[in-house]
């Protein structure tokens, strides 16, 4: 049953929702079908779905220019044209890894791409979270199983990252101009004792992180300090990612997915894949462009 703050944007079943990104310049937001090599394209004002095929695993996109997008792909970092859709590699990341894919990403304020992969089937360790800035790719850290919650605060002086296996979800300090860390991560709120598994998170301009709980059905708010805010329920088991949309970012959206569940099992979660608005206020902020010359 819906909820009243809580209504579908859209109700393509993706596999594997995943990604949302609201582009403020069209006001459209972005999201893929990982395992099915999709982007998905949705205004705001309504409209179909457009469908748009990458022929490969990708999860996350952001915008260079007007004409331009980055998109983190099971090979790596590609440029596509808006208008042409056609996809060049700009950075391989474990491009020569076919056990590996893309995952959680998201742009540092300063303009940096902070990037995570893991295993197709979550082999333990498999995957890693890098920094890619101007062209220049490090990896920042590594044995990653599942790489997710990658965001940051406004000022860029934090970022948080977990790896979805471990519960724990982590903040380190880093270097505003840069988007490096300059410390050792820490937990920031450890979630093994809750029901579900941290999945991707956004940062407002409050400081507060909205995180999507996966096999939890909700959405937890955390004050700067990791204390649990609120906590609205959601109508499918697996949440996967929120995004700040509007010409405000004033409210959030949540993408889900279906995967791992048998044909009794999405019985029971018939919306698993849909797309969610959640009419809340929420002091949101769009993402920054990101840097890649």
């Amino acid at each position: 049953m819906m909820s009243e703050i809580v209504s579908v944007f859209s109700d393509h079943v993706c596999q594997l929702g995943e990604g949302p990104s609201y582009d403020p310049g069209t006001d459209a937001l972005f999201w893929f079908d990982i395992v099915n090599g999709h982007m998905l394209e949705k205004g705001l004002s309504g409209g179909a779905v457009k469908i748009h095929e990458l022929g490969q695993m990708a999860s996350a996109v952001a915008i260079i220019d007007d004409n331009r997008q980055l998109i983190a792909t099971e090979t790596g970092l590609h440029v596509r044209d808006v208008t042409t859709g056609k996809l060049t590699l700009h950075t391989a990341i474990e491009a020569d890894n076919p056990l590996t894919r893309s995952n959680d990403s998201r742009v540092h304020p300063c303009g940096a791409f902070w990037t995570g992969t893991m295993g197709k089937d979550e082999e333990k360790g498999a995957g890693a979270i890098y920094w890619f800035f101007k062209g220049e790719l490090r990896r920042l850290f590594s044995d990653i199983t599942v790489s997710n919650s990658i965001c940051f605060s406004e000022d860029g002086t934090i970022a948080y990252y977990t790896d979805t296996a471990t519960g724990l979800l982590m903040r380190v300090t880093c270097d505003p101009a840069t988007g490096l860390p300059t410390g050792e991560p820490k937990v920031f709120v450890d979630h093994r004792s809750s029901k579900g598994h941290v999945d991707g998170s956004v940062v407002d301009r409050d400081g507060v992180l909205w995180n999507a709980v996966w096999g939890g059905k909700a959405v937890k708010a955390y004050s700067p300090d990791g204390t649990l805010q609120r906590e609205i329920a959601m109508p499918v088991t697996q949440p996967s990612c929120p995004a700040f949309v509007g010409r405000k970012g004033d409210r959030l959206t949540v993408t889900s997915a279906w995967k791992g569940k048998d044909e009794k099992q999405r019985k029971l979660d018939p919306q698993a894949g849909m797309t969610f608005l959640l009419d809340i206020p929420v002091n949101g902020r769009f993402e920054p462009r990101v840097l890649i010359a």
